[in-house]
């Protein structure tokens, strides 16, 4: 699930800044969009894969959010003696800083360097140390590279997670999140591509769906019933959630709840997949916290190739750069352990 994830990610990070390409709705919703990715699938050309990636790739998030919320039950609610809250989030801070920080000091230098250099504010780069970046008013145009809004949202969560979450293991405290964070966005129907709703859904109210159904999962562990479906019937249930998936994508009170589609159709396609498959998507997976920081450096120096209308081209060299590098970097960094 993490190489389907990173893959939908890398890939929609670079495709949706084709002028060519169908732009998502992750932050907000637009009609307009809708629009253009219908037109796309009725008359579909060579352009079809840059359009399903600029707009579905940014699905890969709530995909890793789940599996954040399934790991932490699995790493932390097992060990009877615990963590102070103080403790934990010390920790997850300092894991998710040195993460950031060592991509975006080789992005700045990378980006400084090429054309269409970013003007950073001083009150950006503090927010962006202090993870906190998400809350300013307008936090696209704040966060750059636009990727790294992730780690804000993730401490976030994990705040959450450990004053919330941890060890309350009543199905009613996630209920209560969950119903909690998807008011506020469906009261914003009447303005759907207004601020609200994209400051919103910058933060942890947006993520706290797929987070939650992580948790719960981990708590409830079906694999005994998942076990006894065949491989041609995830097959058959991987096309019938990405139909309904993009169905639901129409609507703007079904899209809010389109991350546990999402995460269905992730689940339904590992599984359905044989291990020939399976094999190359455990390796990339395993490379997906270097890929996450790394690949906005690439995207800046490869992507003119695509804006010169080399667009295959382009992305393929941006897939083995990004890869390539991703791999050497994990290799020098497990040798060291």
């Amino acid at each position: 699930m993490r190489g389907i994830a990173i893959m939908a990610i890398m890939l929609h990070n670079y495709c949706h800044w084709l002028a060519l390409a169908v732009k998502e709705n992750e932050y907000k919703f637009s009609d307009g969009n809708n629009a253009l990715l219908l037109q796309s699938l009725i008359h579909p050309d060579d352009t079809l894969p840059i359009q399903v990636l600029s707009y579905f790739g940014h699905y890969g998030v709530p995909v890793f959010l789940f599996l954040s919320g399934f790991g932490l039950v699995m790493k932390y609610e097992q060990d009877k003696k615990g963590m102070t809250a103080t403790r934990f989030l010390h920790h997850h801070y300092i894991k998710l800083f040195t993460m950031m920080i060592t991509g975006l000091a080789a992005f700045v230098i990378v980006d400084a360097i090429t054309p269409g250099a970013h003007k950073y504010k001083l009150t950006d780069i503090v927010a962006q140390m202090l993870m906190v970046i998400n809350f300013m008013p307008e936090p696209e145009r704040s966060i750059w590279p636009g990727p790294y809004w992730f780690f804000g949202l993730m401490m976030q969560l994990y705040i959450v997670y450990r004053l919330v979450i941890y060890r309350r293991r009543h199905w009613g405290v996630m209920a209560m999140l969950v119903l909690l964070c998807w008011l506020p966005q469906a009261m914003c129907a009447d303005s759907p591509e207004g601020n609200a709703i994209n400051r919103l859904r910058y933060n942890c109210i947006g993520g706290m769906l797929p987070f939650c159904a992580g948790v719960m999962t981990a708590r409830l562990r079906p694999s005994l019933f998942l076990a006894t479906i065949r491989r041609w019937q995830w097959a058959a249930a991987a096309v019938a959630t990405a139909a309904v998936l993009t169905i639901c994508c129409f609507n703007f009170h079904t899209w809010l709840w389109t991350p546990l589609l999402v995460i269905a159709l992730t689940t339904t396609t590992v599984k359905a997949l044989p291990d020939a498959a399976l094999t190359p998507l455990t390796w990339t997976g395993g490379l997906s916290a270097v890929v996450f920081v790394i690949h906005p450096i690439f995207r800046k120096i490869l992507i003119p190739i695509s804006h010169r209308g080399d667009t295959y081209t382009g992305l393929l060299l941006y897939i083995i750069a990004t890869l390539t590098v991703a791999w050497m970097i994990k290799r020098v960094t497990d040798a060291r352990h």
